[in-house]
């Protein structure tokens, strides 16, 4: 683990805000356990080990019903780790794998079976190394023949140079954590304002509304300054929305979130039954388990 590492919260609170039946933390990750499954010699950063076993006590406690396992750097695209917890979830797991160009088809295949539903294309420099484009749109055609979306992570800064790129993709686009938007910039200004353009012209395009622990400025327990955004996007979209916590919340810098109070961040951002609805079951269920709507 890095000397500078942080742990996530080792007994998060129980939320306030009671999540509706059936609620999807649709942005989680595991790390490790490292001595069964490695962490990449190129990654980034070496985190703390994060199971199975740990993240779905965390969503039992949390009142949730499943989770949507992201693969997470550190990992690659060894997906043995995030794989394994979706086999062993009992069918409360879905995943989002990280895959290169020479993935064979009995591979995707077996992904697939495993629970995987979509690939995650990393655009922060900081994290990982340039992928040509070309390959990441082969990538997404050929995942696209599974019924599975593509997730993305970028800054908002750079969204400009990537909206060709994003607007070609062959599948669903589901945009990690609002694209990082700067929220010490008016809502209404215009840098926000073209990822609520680029929603609102290209309808395979969703947004999770999460992680107002690594976009605030204004800090815990509230994150005031976090709410105008993604409450924004839950009005406007509210069909193309999910949530999640992101636990254990990998590579964050100054201070470790109690995930009960990530929670009750929820009911600020979507303000009505029926919006809390659409984003933690409907949408997520839709997405991940269209076999069960």
């Amino acid at each position: 683990m890095d000397p500078d590492w942080l742990p996530f919260h080792p007994n998060p609170a129980k939320p306030a805000f009671a999540v509706p039946p059936g609620a999807v933390d649709a942005h989680c990750h595991v790390f490790g356990p490292a001595a069964q499954f490695p962490f990449a010699p190129e990654r980034k950063y070496t985190p703390c080990d994060a199971s199975k076993d740990l993240l779905f006590a965390l969503r039992d406690h949390l009142g949730f019903a499943r989770n949507v396992i992201v693969q997470a750097t550190c990992h690659g695209a060894d997906n043995r780790a995030m794989a394994d917890a979706c086999r062993a979830s009992g069918g409360r797991a879905r995943g989002v794998a990280t895959v290169r160009r020479q993935v064979t088809d009995a591979e995707l295949q077996a992904l697939h079976e495993a629970g995987v539903r979509g690939v995650r294309f990393n655009f922060l420099k900081r994290l990982v190394d340039f992928t040509p484009k070309d390959e990441l749109l082969e990538i997404a055609g050929r995942i696209a023949t599974f019924g599975w979306h593509v997730v993305v992570y970028f800054e908002a800064q750079d969204l400009p140079e990537l909206w060709d790129f994003f607007t070609t993709l062959p599948t669903t686009v589901v945009v990690d954590h609002m694209g990082r938007p700067d929220v010490t910039k008016p809502v209404d200004g215009p840098e926000f304002g073209l990822f609520l353009r680029l929603m609102r012209e290209h309808p395979d395009v969703w947004s999770k509304v999460s992680c107002p622990e690594r976009l605030s400025k204004s800090g815990p327990p509230s994150y005031d300054d976090v709410v105008p955004f993604a409450k924004r996007i839950v009005e406007d979209f509210p069909g193309r929305v999910l949530w999640g916590t992101d636990w254990p919340h990998p590579n964050l810098k100054g201070h470790m979130p109690d995930d009960g109070r990530l929670v009750d961040f929820i009911p600020r951002i979507a303000t009505t039954a029926e919006r809390q609805r659409k984003l933690l079951v409907d949408n997520p269920m839709r997405l991940y388990w269209p076999e069960e709507n």
